[in-house]
């Protein structure tokens, strides 16, 4: 991935795009098929460098796999040979790269390894909060000592062993902090239960019941039984929403555009996106055409409008954090406000999302009030090219990315953007064919 990307603005947004696969479930693809009793065939990993670190963090655990289709570098088809959850002690320490995803999962099935354990991550991962997983893998009996410069970050020892069942009542919701929780407690005897503040991605919970781990699911509540065996099974990774969202607001922005993604993930926990640009006025159709491994996957079709500002309702914002940057975007060219509060979770993401987002707006001109949950973006004026840092977070650069598309006058440069490898590595190829 080049170290800027340049883009000048378009009049509207046309063509057809299949996004790469979701980030989220090709790092529990990797860890529950590796954790499995047989051979998976894994179709559309997502090659990012995210997601290769969680497979090869697994390899060094001791499971093997073969790529058919990529490279050991980039592999999109994989097969994953499972260890029957016999994991082995890593000779090494395993590197989990800028993915705090695979460093907290990774974390929730070391915790019950009778071995020890060390994950480490880059700069901006080692800066990233660890105590949120810490606090219930110890009550479980994991130990861990946390050796990053700031307190409770990587990288994080970890020492396992015999755990005992929870009920743990989350003070945030976090998909991530429940899926350390759930992949824990398939170790442990009898019930473990997370009581989560309110709904959030479901992927853990979905894939866990494809691979035959049954998970009880009642409101906020959901359980898991130990002792129970992860059955081995092939599964296609649909397309992930979330880099999805970056075409989806470039072309609903944009009067006279119609853009049609293929293969895109169509989980209820991760299109908060769509209902909000559909209440913003975006004129959007999804239809679910399949489902694999408790995941439907279908197309979405945009065609362009004026819109207009929205305030996003509390219970929105868990499964919208990782939109709020290119969500803020189209606040930028709709009419009147767009509110985003409850929203501090921002602030420990790869960069602080809501002071990036905002600096980078006003940059290309917009009006931009910044609260420390949140931001209000007033739209109506128009934004103008400009240089902007991405700080090493790929989804600044990439939500910078588009509103340089869409701004009225001047070329936008998006410098430090070797991050976009991280979640989409063909990202540029796919700008570079929306502007032709």
């Amino acid at each position: 991935m080049s170290e800027t990307i340049k883009v000048s603005p378009l009049k509207k947004i046309t063509g057809e795009i299949a996004v790469p696969g979701d980030k989220s479930i090709s790092h529990r693809a990797a860890i529950l098929a590796g954790l499995s009793d047989g051979s998976c065939y894994v179709e559309n990993f997502l090659p990012s460098e995210d997601c290769v670190n969680t497979l090869r963090a697994m390899a060094q655990l001791g499971v093997k796999y073969e790529v058919e289709n990529g490279t050991d570098e980039r592999p999109v088809d994989l097969v994953i040979h499972g260890c029957g959850g016999n994991l082995e002690k890593a000779s090494v320490e395993l590197d989990c790269g800028n993915s705090g995803t695979g460093m907290r999962l990774l974390a929730g099935v070391l915790a019950a390894q009778k071995f020890d354990s060390v994950l480490v991550g880059d700069e901006s991962l080692s800066g990233r909060p660890m105590g949120r997983i810490i606090t219930p893998l110890a009550e479980m009996g994991a130990q861990f000592e946390t050796r990053g410069e700031k307190p409770g970050c990587a990288p994080l020892a970890i020492t396992g062993g015999s755990l005992s069942p929870i009920t743990y009542e989350m003070p945030m919701a976090s998909a991530q902090v429940k899926s350390a929780v759930l992949l824990a407690g398939m170790f442990a005897p009898d019930k473990t239960t997370v009581i989560q503040p309110a709904i959030n991605r479901d992927h853990t919970e979905r894939m866990l019941n494809s691979f035959g781990v049954k998970v009880k699911t009642e409101g906020n509540e959901i359980s898991v039984y130990g002792g129970q065996k992860v059955r081995s099974r092939d599964l296609v990774v649909p397309g992930d929403i979330s880099s999805a969202a970056f075409w989806i607001v470039a072309a609903a922005c944009v009067p006279g555009s119609r853009l049609l993604l293929s293969n895109v993930g169509l989980n209820p926990t991760r299109t908060a996106l769509l209902d909000v640009l559909i209440r913003m006025g975006a004129h959007i159709r999804d239809h679910v055409q399949h489902e694999d491994g408790g995941e439907p996957r279908g197309s979405i079709e945009i065609i362009g409008r004026q819109l207009k500002g929205t305030e996003i309702k509390r219970e929105e914002v868990p499964n919208l954090i990782d939109e709020v940057p290119i969500l803020a975007v189209a606040g930028a060219l709709a009419e009147g406000e767009l509110v985003i509060r409850n929203a501090a979770e921002l602030r420990v993401k790869e960069t602080d999302r809501i002071e990036t987002t905002t600096e980078n707006l006003r940059l290309m001109g917009a009006d931009v009030e910044e609260f420390e949950d949140g931001l209000i973006v007033t739209g109506g004026q128009s934004l103008k090219g400009a240089t902007l840092d991405s700080y090493g977070d790929h989804r600044i650069a990439m939500a910078f990315a588009i509103a340089g598309l869409l701004a009225q006058e001047g070329q936008t440069t998006i410098t430090n953007t070797e991050c976009v490898a991280t979640s989409y590595p063909n990202f540029l190829e796919h700008l570079q064919e929306i502007c032709k």
